[in-house]
């Protein structure tokens, strides 16, 4: 469990109080410092995948830990976003919309792993987790940065796009082994 790429996991995850720290103070030092911290964390999330694969150190605790602190690591400052008001208004419903997401395909997973039926990260999902990382990157400065909240909500909105698109993808895949359930429940 203990090798590099677990740990930038785990240390991923153990930037996530000191980044919700430093965005309830209002100021741009603090936004800087945060954002700082936010790129350095979403650096590790590439960073464990590749050292994973190559130097063959991937392992059962970092294939199911690295999808769920993405997950925790994005919605955490998704959500401290929206109660420090950089996320406000209509605009919450973006955040819903991951949230919705997110807990739908754990959910997904969930149901599928006790009939050992694997559902992978698919690429297009790293890419819907790499838009939510820049969308809230934008988004902890924005207030601070002209134009900041314009092009972080735009990129919010882009980055909901493709997390809907991703679930569509995933609930496709998964409703053909749920209606098999459903069709032998019923006989």
């Amino acid at each position: 469990m203990f090798n590099l790429p677990n740990l930038l996991t785990l240390f991923r995850l153990a930037l996530l109080p000191l980044i919700i720290l430093l965005l309830f103070i209002p100021a741009s030092w603090a936004a800087a410092v945060a954002l700082t911290l936010y790129v350095l964390g979403a650096v590790t999330d590439w960073l464990d995948g590749y050292v994973a694969r190559k130097y063959n150190q991937v392992t059962e605790f970092g294939t199911f830990m690295d999808p769920i602190s993405d997950k925790i690591y994005v919605v955490t400052i998704m959500l401290t976003l929206v109660a420090t008001d950089r996320i406000a208004g209509i605009w919450v419903v973006l955040v819903l919309a991951i949230l919705v997401r997110e807990f739908l395909i754990s959910g997904l997973r969930e149901y599928l792993g006790p009939k050992n039926i694997k559902v992978p990260v698919s690429d297009l999902a790293k890419w819907k987790t790499a838009a939510q990382m820049v969308a809230t990157g934008l988004l902890i400065i924005a207030p601070y940065m002209f134009g900041g909240y314009v092009l972080g909500i735009l990129a919010l909105f882009g980055a909901t796009a493709l997390t809907l698109y991703t679930a569509w993808d995933y609930m496709k895949a998964g409703w053909a082994h749920m209606k098999s359930d459903l069709e032998s429940e019923s006989e």
